[in-house]
């Protein structure tokens, strides 16, 4: 296996794959990161057999595949400054040229090694660097991952790579003796990395670090309908919204939307409780809870005299907000006719779902 290997997500290999921010937390304010994200795949129909991406504060900025002959910008800010500086989509083009080679002569190599014939395979790279610009800390990281599950990934503290699984120690042993190639990461993760992260976070800071507040809303069909939890108005897409019940996340009896486009450029979504279980003075111990990096958590307690709905006279409708204001019924509407497909996060940090 050549000693270039590159990847780590954790992902679920029969998901459908995105290896661009899909799997990241949002970074806090003063934290920024640049990570790259590259996939080779076997046996996975419609998708192509090498991805990668890089990502800043989780916004995708770049984009490359097995399909494609250069890399491509991804933000209008990103376009300007290869305008200015042309040989940096020059580097990126090269490298997503020479990645492509090296991770399907990998792939083919981990399937043998696995003893794996056929099915799908996936084998993932995630490396990049962080800084807070608070404290000016930096943090670098090189990770990889096959079929889901951690493979190796580099300790910068001590120049080393540690393998979880027995088939990535021999990997280990050969990538521990290439000291050239450790020096050089150790510079580019402390070094290079950062100093890329800043010029990227200062040509895009003001889409890089725009937050906007949403708008919170329960509606209601019919009292036996679910209730859906709303929420409208915001920026990023990397926006958590779940159902609570004592202050824990519960998933039973809960279904989760897409995060779907407004026109403005913000983003909605709606996650929805079957409450016909829940008895009526059990309501106050459930909340929905809305979170975003940037912005106050918004918690909007399960209560009838909240709920917008439409079998209830206009008139008898409470005129308070919710969360920064309540959204209409029209919202509903407008969620069902709006189509889209936005990619979920996990909570969990670094994992590929389909959303």
């Amino acid at each position: 296996m050549s000693h270039q290997l590159t990847p780590h997500l954790y992902a679920n290999k029969m998901s459908r794959l995105y290896v661009f921010c899909l799997f990241c937390q949002f970074a806090a304010p003063v934290k920024h990161s640049l990570k790259y994200f590259i996939t080779a795949s076997s046996g996975v129909p419609d998708f192509p057999e090498f991805v990668g991406a890089a990502v800043v504060n989780d916004v995708q900025v770049g984009y490359c595949d097995s399909s494609i002959s250069r890399a491509e910008p991804k933000q209008e800010w990103m376009k300007e400054l290869i305008k200015n500086d042309p040989q940096h989509l020059d580097w990126y083009t090269h490298k997503c040229h020479g990645n492509k080679e090296v991770f399907m002569a990998n792939i083919n190599g981990l399937k043998q090694r696995f003893n794996q014939t056929g099915g799908a395979h996936v084998l993932q790279r995630m490396n990049g660097c962080e800084w807070d610009d608070e404290t000016g800390e930096i943090t670098g990281f090189n990770q990889y991952g096959y079929d889901g599950e951690d493979f190796i990934a580099l300790d910068l503290q001590t120049l080393t790579w540690t393998a979880p699984k027995p088939q990535a120690f021999p990997t280990k042993l050969m990538w521990d003796t290439e000291k050239t190639r450790l020096e050089y990461n150790k510079y580019y993760y402390i070094h290079r990395c950062p100093d890329w992260l800043k010029k990227y976070v200062q040509y895009g800071r003001s889409d890089l670090q725009r937050a906007d507040h949403p708008s919170v809303s329960l509606l209601q069909k019919t009292p036996s309908s679910a209730v859906s939890c709303h929420a409208t108005g915001f920026y990023p897409d990397r926006a958590l919204m779940f159902w609570s019940k004592d202050g824990e996340e519960i998933h039973e009896g809960v279904e989760h939307g897409e995060i779907l486009p407004n026109h403005d450029g913000t983003f909605q979504m709606t996650v929805d409780l079957n409450v016909s279980s829940v008895p009526e003075e059990d309501w106050r111990r459930y909340h929905c809870e809305f979170q975003l990096s940037g912005v106050q958590d918004i918690i909007a307690g399960l209560d009838r005299a909240l709920i917008r709905t439409n079998w209830v006279v206009p008139s008898q409708f409470p005129s308070g907000p919710l969360g920064g204001g309540v959204v209409g019924l029209l919202l509903l509407l407008a969620a069902c006719i709006t189509g889209a497909f936005v990619w979920r996060r996990s909570r969990d940090g670094f994992r590929l779902v389909n959303r």
